[in-house]
Parts: C-alpha cells; sequence; structure tokens
C-alpha cells in the first residue's frame, strides 16, 4: 500500500498529515503533495512540506500549514487524459479527516459529465473503491483500437524466382546444366490461390469518437489460356500438361517452352510439351519433350529426344556424340557425325559420317543431297543424289527391316548362342549325376546343393530359349521386306558403298548414275532409274 496524506481540519489550524508506504508500496513525493495542496488553495512552505516528506518515508507525520478554518475536504482524484484520448488516469487523494468518501457511482457518473462514453473500466474502480490505494495513477477509461484488416494476397503453388539455381550434386559438386528453371505442372494441378481480404473493425475513444481501421487491397486473379477458375473463384487450375510461369502478375500456363539458346543460361530442358528454341543447343547439353522440338539455329553435341518431331533449322554437327531420338520424324538441314534415331522418316539436305535409324524412309535431297560416310538404315526405302565418295568413306545403306527390329533380332541371337553354351555344360554334368544315382551312389551336401542350382539353371535357361527362339521367329517374319523396298540415287553412287536389302547385300564396284537398287531372287541388283 502506497504511502499517503490527508489534511485536518480543526479551529484556526489547518495541518498536513503523512503515513508512511506498507507492504512495500511507493512512498508520498513532494509533487504529489504540492500537486494535491495547489488544487485546494493551501499556501505552503515547500522546504518544511519536503523535510515532512522524507520524515513520511518511515514514520507517520504532521506539519502545519496555517492557522485559518477550514472546512473539510472530500475524497477526490485528478483526471488525466492522454492526448489521443485513448486513456484515462484517476489519481486519488484521501479526504480531510471527517471528509467523506467519493463512490464508485459517483465516479463514474462524473467520468461521463467530463465526456468520457466508451471504455470505463468499472471492475478497475470498484476494485479501487475496495482498497484505496492513494497516490498512484489507476486507469479508469481505456479507448478500443482498430483491428487492422488484412489485404488480399494471391498464393502461388510454384516457384515464381526466375533466377536460375544449379542442381546441388550429393558429393557438393554444382551441375549447371540442371538449373530448374522451369515449372512443370500437369492438367489439373492446382497453380494459385486467393485469399480474399479480411476487413479491419473500427475502434474508438474514451470520448466516443470513431477510429477507423486501415483500408484494406483486394486483389483478382490474372492469368491466360490454358487455366480454369473454381467454383468460388478461389483456385485457379491447369487445363493442359505444360509448364507455368508468372509474368508482369499474369500466370501464364504453355504446353510450348519457348527459349533463346540451351546452353548455361538455361541448363538442360525437360519438358512435357512442344519446345522451341530460337538459337542453338550446345555441346553436352540436353532437350527432352513430349512433344516436337523445334530448333531454329544448329545443334552441337547435345541429346535431344523428342516424343513427337525433331526438326532443326540449321543443322546439326554431332561432334561425333550428338544424339537425336524422335518417336516421329527427324528433318535437319544437314546431319554431320550424329547418331539419329526415328521412328518416322528422316530428311536432310545431306548426311555425313553418321548413323541413321528410321522406321519409314530417309530422303536426302537438295542442292547437295549426299550421303557419305556412316550407316543409314530405313524400314522403307532410302532417297538420295550422291551417295558414298570418291574417297572411299565406308557408307552403308540399309533398307527392308526396321532399325529397331533388327538390333532386338541382334540381341536375341546373342543370347540364344550363350544359352545355348550353358546348356551344353549343364546338361551332361546332370545326365552324369543320374547315372552314379542309379548306380547307388551317395552324394555329399555340398554336391547336392551343386547339383540343385544347375537342376534350377537348367529349367531357366531352356525356357528362356524357347521363348527367345519364338521372339526371334516373330521378328525374323516381320524383317521379310516388302516388294517395294528400294534405294533411289538420282545422280551417282561411288564405289565401296555396300548395299543391304533384308539379308542379302552387296558392295558397289564402280561408279554409277541414275540408278536403283532392289532385291530380286535373293540377291542385291542395281537397275535403271
Amino acid at each position: 500500500m502506497n504511502g499517503y496524506f490527508r489534511l485536518v481540519n480543526g479551529e484556526k489550524m489547518s495541518a498536513l498529515r503523512l503515513f508512511p508506504p506498507k507492504e512495500g508500496g511507493r512512498p508520498v513525493t513532494i509533487n504529489d503533495v504540492a500537486e494535491y495542496l495547489t488544487m485546494k488553495n493551501y499556501a505552503c512552505d515547500l522546504p518544511a512540506i519536503k523535510r515532512a516528506v522524507e520524515t513520511a518515508q518511515k514514520e507517520e507525520t504532521e506539519i502545519l500549514l496555517n492557522t485559518q478554518t477550514r472546512i473539510a475536504e472530500r475524497e477526490c482524484y485528478k483526471l488525466t487524459i492522454t492526448p489521443d484520448k485513448m486513456q484515462a488516469y484517476a489519481k486519488f487523494y484521501a479526504a480531510s479527516v471527517g471528509g467523506e468518501n467519493m463512490t464508485p457511482q459517483e465516479l463514474v457518473h462524473d467520468l461521463s459529465l467530463r465526456g468520457i462514453k466508451c471504455g470505463i473500466k468499472k471492475d478497475e474502480i470498484i476494485k479501487f473503491f475496495q482498497k484505496r490505494n492513494y497516490c498512484e495513477d489507476i486507469l479508469v477509461a481505456q479507448g478500443k483500437d482498430p483491428v487492422q484488416g488484412k489485404d488480399a494476397y494471391i498464393e502461388y503453388k510454384f516457384n515464381t524466382d526466375k533466377k536460375a539455381k544449379p542442381t546441388l550434386k550429393e558429393d557438393g559438386s554444382v551441375d549447371f546444366f540442371h538449373l530448374n528453371i522451369l515449372n512443370h505442372c500437369t492438367k489439373g494441378d492446382e497453380l494459385a490461390v486467393l485469399h480474399p481480404a479480411q476487413p479491419g473493425v473500427a475502434g474508438s475513444t474514451i470520448m466516443g469518437d470513431r477510429i477507423m481501421p486501415a483500408d484494406v487491397k483486394n486483389v483478382t486473379f490474372n492469368y491466360g489460356h490454358n487455366i480454369e477458375k473454381s467454383e468460388d473463384g478461389l483456385t485457379i487450375f491447369s487445363m493442359v500438361d505444360g509448364h507455368v510461369e508468372l509474368v508482369d502478375g499474369a500466370v501464364f500456363v504453355s504446353d510450348e517452352l519457348v527459349v533463346e539458346n540451351v546452353d548455361n543460361s538455361t541448363g538442360n530442358i525437360d519438358y512435357e510439351g512442344n519446345v522451341q528454341i530460337n538459337g542453338n543447343v550446345s555441346t553436352n547439353f540436353q532437350v527432352k519433350a513430349k512433344g516436337d522440338i523445334m530448333v531454329k539455329g544448329v545443334v552441337e553435341g547435345a541429346f535431344l529426344e523428342a516424343g513427337g518431331n525433331i526438326i532443326i533449322a540449321r543443322g546439326m554437327n554431332g561432334m561425333g556424340k550428338g544424339v537425336l531420338k524422335a518417336e516421329g520424324n527427324v528433318i535437319s538441314k544437314f546431319l554431320e557425325n550424329a547418331t539419329v534415331e526415328s521412328k518416322g522418316y528422316v530428311s536432310s539436305e545431306s548426311i555425313l559420317h553418321s548413323r541413321i535409324f528410321a522406321g519409314a524412309e530417309v530422303n536426302v535431297d537438295g542442292k547437295r543431297g549426299f550421303i557419305t560416310g556412316g550407316r543409314v538404315c530405313a524400314t522403307g526405302s532410302v532417297n538420295v543424289k550422291t551417295l558414298g565418295s570418291e574417297m572411299g568413306a565406308d557408307t552403308i545403306i540399309e533398307v527392308g527391316a526396321d532399325p529397331a527390329v533388327k538390333e532386338r533380332m541382334k540381341q536375341l541371337q546373342q543370347q540364344i548362342a550363350e544359352d545355348m553354351k550353358t546348356l551344353q555344360m549343364v546338361q551332361p554334368i546332370l545326365v552324369s549325376t543320374k547315372q552314379k544315382l542309379a548306380q547307388g551312389v551317395r552324394l555329399s551336401d555340398e554336391q547336392i546343393k551343386y547339383v540343385q542350382s544347375l537342376v534350377l539353371a537348367n529349367e531357366q535357361k531352356t525356357n528362356a530359349l524357347t521363348k527367345a527362339n519364338k521372339e526371334l521367329e516373330e521378328l525374323q517374319k516381320q524383317a521379310e521386306n516388302p516388294a517395294d523396298t528400294v534405294i533411289r540415287v538420282k545422280g551417282m553412287v561411288y564405289p565401296g558403298t555396300k548395299i543391304c536389302i533384308g539379308d542379302v547385300s552387296m558392295i558397289v564396284h564402280k561408279t554409277s548414275h541414275y540408278c536403283r537398287f532392289i532385291k530380286d531372287r535373293g540377291d542385291v541388283k542395281m537397275m535403271p532409274f
């Protein structure tokens, strides 16, 4: 309990009695006393008051103020209102000896008369009057702060940071070929969620003045094609497989990716739709697309794989390691030192020292139209202007069977040979063991385990051999060349060129012009064009 003071008014005298604090309360201060006496128009001797205040820190004391008779003073308070009119504090002073105390109702009524309409803290007021603690500011009214609202915002479900970040390998090194610049999405993926604005709640001062919260900002979705909005308008989804990006605040989904070049600035590309490259593809980089790949520049020693077509406007110099794989067709101005696998046709103006495998035909025409060096295989026909070279570069042309089928046939033939070799080694041991058992020879545990493993191997290899022979027989039927399989040379074919049609072949021994090669009665024959 704080220290406090009260007036003692008698006949022809007025005194001030001061009481020390209790239980750790705050002692009376000279400011408290001077403020009260000034408020009540009592003249005072400040030095004497100061000495009395110091004494009252430890014991009760009394000081004469004057020799005039004054009426008793009621319990009173000093009200302080903060400049923002959000709080009101009351500092209470004790009644003089014989004076009346205030009531809570009286204080509340008095506050309302002073214009305080809101936030009167009746509980705190009652608490004071139950246990009076003078000379201390007590919060008797508190305004209500406004509750600020929240701006609407959009939560994007994909990476909106376009800065390329290399992939960190397990060994701690950095892979600059995988820069993670694409945000892949599939049909039905959630792209963004709109969180609506939450309006604020107005507050008020203790005088009843309304305090408005700050205005909240609303936002709306901005998006392009291939995107749909949910029924409640709060979510957007992708309608296609592709990639999503944020451009100037708008969400775009495209099933075609357009880049300038594929190099250190992009890293490798693996995309669900079509890819268009306006420039070049640098060595050692990869481009994979579920759709088509269109390159307007040059492809170096890179790897391109497409679920559709591959089109290279200015050609490919594969440097011995470039690879093109397409489920559709491959079209390139030129192909040099490259490997091409196409399930459709391959079309180029020139093919030099490359390995070409086409599920349909290979067409090499145009101003130059030559195939020199390497190996060109096609299920259908090969049409070329110039075949081979004067320098005798090894050039092999094969038609009449799907290159993939021929490769599988080769694998099966190797597998059959290996399985036969295994069976030729295992079966005599099994026959010998069977004879020994018939003669009553007993085998050790290790011998029994070894024989059991041979029996299992014999069974597995026999089944595998039967399956491989069946598959090889079916593929051989597929490999039977159709009657229209042909190699057409519109210009010149040079000696040393090897021509293969189906399962027969020939080597060109002299330069020939305007001819075609066909299979006739089990041989490759050169015929007039």
